[in-house]
């Protein structure tokens, strides 16, 4: 779960919200991409904007549907048995909704209470480098989705808007780079390229 992106953060809703809140925000999202705001844009961000249709529409057939919701929040460890919702980090497998763990005590060149490990004499602190993440694939999320994503991975995000004079509402994410399965440093760059329906 820490490393995946959900169905809910897709809507950008919580995992609580209630069944009309995520619908409003899978019909706003839609309403963006509807044919009218999209005609006339370059090839790369029809195949962006195609992207983030089936996205959308798979997030909606999951979370639209409550015994499908159910069964979903129950697969990513969200609900346990009777359908309670569970504690972020309560999860059976450790895991939960909270950012990725920064790395184990041994990663942070630590012991398990948080402290140093010194060597003895001048070496002083010893610090392990940080493993790579494996950079997520935010190709057809929209732009505040991404960079919440981006947090979690603890991964920095530099932005390239691809409209001039772009309407005032959430853009699309239509390229990254670094692609996935690629893999950054914690606090690595991700370059996202951001299209907006072009005012009229």
């Amino acid at each position: 779960m820490e490393r995946e992106i959900t169905w809910y953060d897709v809507l950008g809703v919580l995992p609580g919200a209630e069944a009309a809140k995520i619908r409003h925000e899978y019909d706003a999202k839609k309403d963006l991409l509807r044919p009218a705001l999209i005609s006339g844009a370059p090839s790369n961000v029809l195949q962006g904007i195609s992207r983030a249709q089936g996205i959308l529409d798979n997030a909606w057939e999951v979370l639209g549907d409550p015994a499908s919701r159910g069964r979903y929040d129950e697969s990513i460890g969200l609900r346990g048995p009777g359908g309670h919702l569970r504690e972020p980090g309560t999860n059976p497998d450790g895991s939960g909704l909270g950012p990725p763990e920064t790395g184990s005590a041994g990663d942070r060149g630590g012991d398990a209470t948080g402290g140093f490990v010194t060597l003895t004499g001048w070496l002083g602190p010893q610090r392990r480098r940080a493993k790579p993440v494996a950079v997520p694939d935010v190709r057809g999320l929209f732009y505040n989705v991404c960079l919440e994503v981006a947090a979690r991975w603890n991964l920095h995000v530099r932005t390239v808007r691809l409209t001039p004079h772009p309407m005032p509402v959430e853009g699309l994410v239509v390229d990254q780079s670094p692609r996935a399965p690629a893999e950054l440093q914690r606090h690595g760059e991700l370059t996202v390229s951001v299209w907006h329906p072009p005012a009229r």
